[in-house]
């Protein structure tokens, strides 16, 4: 009892931190600040790109063919969406080479080269198409339907897709892109059985993915809902040297997600900002569409115009990013309480965060984690562990 009465918190989470050299802290602060920079300058990215579709006209002459002989607005929809998403994706492709993987392979957190980022965008393309055209048909149809309370059922609708998608990820989208095998007979496996059974967290499905393929980003996660629920680490944990410490703080920390429902929480979180998103939009389209030049475009429920309604979302997506990060950030810092409390594994998520300081800075100005940090600052997060461990030392 007398050495955990001189244990320091304060102490110990300095020599966590002090594990990787300045260079590295450095490193980390120049990637990170320079992430809140691309914000803004995707913001206005995804503006310039809305006004020159609209200027061009082309999907006002879509609407217009399309319905030449009679008013058929969903058909109208289901020809313009295509083509919008097919040119914002062709326009924002330079800065998306630059912001998604040019950036990413200068700062060492991708080893995957230029053709195979090629190849999953064109998957990510087809994904995006297909679930674009669902969603917009069934917003404009709202909007023509109940055109004073179409961004209140739009918040709904919202949430409703969100849970959908959460739930078909792991069957239908997570294996487009990478290659999940059950994890093999072993400690770590027996440690995450033994952990999921003990949470309530469904322990037949325990994979270990290829995340290397796309990211050096050392992580797990639990995905699915309603009966896809499963357990999947990355490959780079074991590449970084993960022990089993690590493994059940960090599986832990992953559980807690699904355990406390943070999903669904979250779910009904950007479904209330979404209405609210989707009731500024009704009122500032026609603002945006006359400063954005639209060409042809006859009012909010004209699929010519979505260009115009993506760039007011653009715009407020980034002035609310204090408060989607405010939100996943309670959901995350939940998550590290639940590791703790499950698996008491103070030091294995404290080693396991250190890792991940290469991608996100572990001390930044208070105003910039709130402003900015979807995840509490990996310095905060250590501190929590080691004062857990201050008041629940090991027994002798």
């Amino acid at each position: 009892m007398a050495a955990a009465s001189t244990f320091d918190p304060a102490v110990e989470t300095a020599k966590y931190l002090a594990t990787l050299p300045p260079e590295v802290h450095a490193r980390a602060t120049a990637y990170t600040q320079g992430g809140h920079w691309l914000l803004l300058w995707g913001a206005l990215v995804a503006v310039l790109v809305s006004m020159l579709i609209l200027r061009s006209g082309i999907l006002g002459g879509i609407r217009s063919g399309v319905e030449s002989k009679k008013r058929r607005p969903w058909l109208a929809v289901l020809a313009i969406v295509p083509v919008a998403i097919l040119m914002d994706t062709l326009l924002t492709l330079p800065w998306s080479i630059y912001s998604d993987w040019w950036r990413e392979t200068q700062y060492g957190l991708t080893s995957q080269p230029l053709a195979g980022w090629f190849a999953e965008q064109g998957k990510g393309l087809i994904v995006n198409l297909i679930v674009s055209v669902i969603m917009f048909s069934l917003i404009y149809a709202l909007i023509r339907r109940s055109p004073k309370r179409w961004w209140l059922w739009g918040g709904l609708l919202t949430s409703a897709f969100l849970v959908f998608f959460v739930a078909v990820a792991p069957v239908l989208i997570e294996p487009l892109f990478n290659r999940y095998t059950p994890a093999p007979p072993g400690p770590v496996r027996d440690a995450v059985v033994e952990m999921a059974r003990a949470n309530g967290v469904p322990s037949d499905r325990i994979f270990i993915y290829d995340g290397s393929k796309q990211s050096n980003r050392y992580t797990a996660n639990v995905s699915g809902q309603f009966g896809t629920a499963r357990v999947a680490m990355s490959d780079v944990m074991f590449k970084k040297d993960a022990d089993m410490a690590e493994v059940r703080a960090v599986v832990g920390h992953e559980m807690g997600h699904y355990v406390h429902q943070h999903l669904l929480w979250l779910a009904a979180g950007f479904s209330l900002l979404s209405m609210i998103g989707f009731w500024l939009v009704d009122r500032l389209f026609p603002l945006a569409a006359r400063l954005l030049g639209a060409r042809g475009v006859e009012g909010l429920a004209d699929p010519a115009g979505l260009p115009a309604l993506t760039a007011v979302l653009a715009v407020l997506s980034l002035l609310a990013t204090p408060l989607t990060s405010g939100l996943t950030r309670v959901a995350e810092t939940d998550a590290d309480n639940f590791s703790l409390q499950a698996v008491n594994e103070p030091d294995g998520l404290a080693r396991a965060l250190v890792k991940t300081i290469e991608y996100r800075a572990a001390t930044p100005g208070q105003l910039e984690e709130i402003l900015f940090y979807d995840h509490p600052a990996v310095g905060n997060r250590v501190r929590n562990a080691m004062e857990w461990k201050a008041r629940h030392p090991p027994k002798e």
